[in-house]
């Protein structure tokens, strides 16, 4: 190779399918008509733009007084947790050859899949060498990362570039190494803020969808999982990155285990494309959550006390060994009775979206270290503890949706070992939302044992 080519790898590798600000980039750019550039901001139909986000809302834009141009600037508000983008900013990306993958993409799993793991998997390889679009109906813990693994495969192969990206970081750290596993012969890069891969070229990308403002036509074949989660379900920037990094000809798998009601609608009419898996894997159903009623429970808890049933429901696991998840509709409640907890057991902790030893606490939930973990939603996805039992505390709070509880009630009885665990909805009086989530979760239940696909 001549010495400008072996120049052209590593920038080409650093730059291809990204979109970054020009100081973002750690070295200074060559001359090369393979490298663009685009104004952060734009007008569009008489409205200001930015082309990172897509955010084209008046009032999120606002003015700064900018060291680069010496004026008030306008920046994107939208999308500032990236980095500022103003009206002085400029986008880099690349439009020269893609550089060549390193190692190989062959499937190192020896595992075998269900009757509904083998349709959806057939359906994901399918879409991705026709470059459609799939989405994967699966009840938590159906096994849907192993229903990948084959499509993922074929994508590798045939040199495709594939990412799957999800709405929390929680999740990309746990899928990136079952992925690196079963994939040893392709580097996975796990992207989220912070992350020590950022500047990993890789062929398989593991991302927030956060992370996906900085990519521009990348990815031949993207994954969605967790379609219906908090923020990607109600953040239409979020779905504009997602359609921003892929590139104009590839596929778009979507996986949920709770699609939206006009999703559904689509399946049940003919419109959309979807394999359904109502069984988990292990053949055993899905623990239906009970109601429990508590009364004024945040009262109870000023007073420092904890309801007499959620005491009891504590003491009880306490005492056999049960590592359990209860889950807060909120940090301030959670913080307030977690040493009412700990009068019960010292060791039992709690988590949240900023608190700086999350990745350490959830690590140590997993090592039995803590025998009851309190959590806000942040752990109702994502994360696979294999024997425990589930609470929510306050379910009547509106956080509490159909889509998070039918995913907190997921955390239990997922192991082939465990299949039983117990779920609680203790409340202050019943939802809508809570009463469908149990009514979802027997219809899947219901479907699963039509199919044939449960022993019991």
């Amino acid at each position: 190779m001549k010495g400008d080519e072996m120049m052209v790898f590593p920038l080409a590798s650093f730059l291809s399918g990204r979109l970054l600000l020009e100081e973002e980039i750690p070295f200074s750019l060559p001359d090369s008509p393979a490298i663009q550039k685009l104004p952060g901001l734009s007008k569009r139909n008489s409205r200001l733009y930015c082309e990172r986000c897509g955010n084209n809302e008046k009032e999120q834009f606002a003015l700064f007084p900018c060291a680069r141009c010496q004026t008030e600037c306008l920046y994107c508000r939208h999308c500032l947790m990236m980095g500022r983008i103003s009206g002085c900013s400029r986008l880099v990306y690349w439009t020269g050859a893609e550089p060549p993958y390193e190692g190989e993409g062959i499937l190192h799993w020896k595992g075998s899949l269900s009757e509904g793991q083998e349709r959806a998997s057939q359906a994901v390889t399918q879409a991705i060498r026709e470059n459609g679009e799939q989405l994967i109906w699966a009840v938590c813990g159906a096994g849907k990362t192993e229903v990948l693994f084959r499509g993922i495969e074929a994508a590798l192969l045939a040199n495709k570039r594939v990412c799957i990206a999800t709405p929390r970081t929680d999740v990309v750290l746990e899928l990136a190494p079952r992925l690196q596993h079963v994939f040893p012969g392709t580097k996975v890069a796990a992207l989220y803020g912070g992350s020590p891969d950022r500047h990993l070229y890789s062929q398989l990308v593991v991302s927030t969808t956060h992370q996906l403002f900085r990519f521009f036509r990348a990815f031949d074949v993207m994954i969605v999982d967790e379609v219906d989660a908090f923020p990607y379900s109600c953040d239409p920037s979020l779905q504009f990155a997602v359609q921003k990094a892929r590139k104009p000809d590839s596929a778009l798998i979507y996986l949920t285990a709770t699609p939206n009601e006009r999703w559904q609608k689509d399946c049940l009419h003919g419109k959309k494309a979807f394999v359904k898996i109502p069984a988990r894997f292990h053949r055993q159903p899905l623990p239906v959550p009970q109601f429990s009623w508590i009364g004024n429970w945040k009262g109870t808890v000023k007073k420092g006390r904890l309801p007499a049933n959620i005491k009891s429901w504590a003491v009880q696991r306490l005492q056999v060994n049960k590592q359990s998840l209860l889950f807060f509709p909120h940090i301030e409640w959670m913080q307030q009775a977690l040493p009412l907890f700990q009068q019960l057991d010292s060791s039992i902790a709690a988590v949240h979206a900023e608190d700086p030893q999350r990745k350490a606490k959830v690590a140590f939930m997993r090592d039995q270290k803590i025998p009851l973990l309190l959590s806000t939603t942040i752990l109702e996805r994502g994360v696979t503890f294999p024997n425990i039992d589930v609470a929510v505390i306050g379910t009547e709070d509106e956080v509490f949706t159909e889509s998070a509880l039918v995913q907190i009630a997921g955390r239990a009885g997922r192991s082939a070992d465990f299949p039983d665990g117990e779920v609680r909805f203790f409340h202050y009086g019943k939802t809508r939302a809570a009463v469908k989530a149990i009514a979802h979760i027997r219809q899947m239940n219901k479907e699963g044992l039509e199919k044939g696909w449960l022993d019991r």
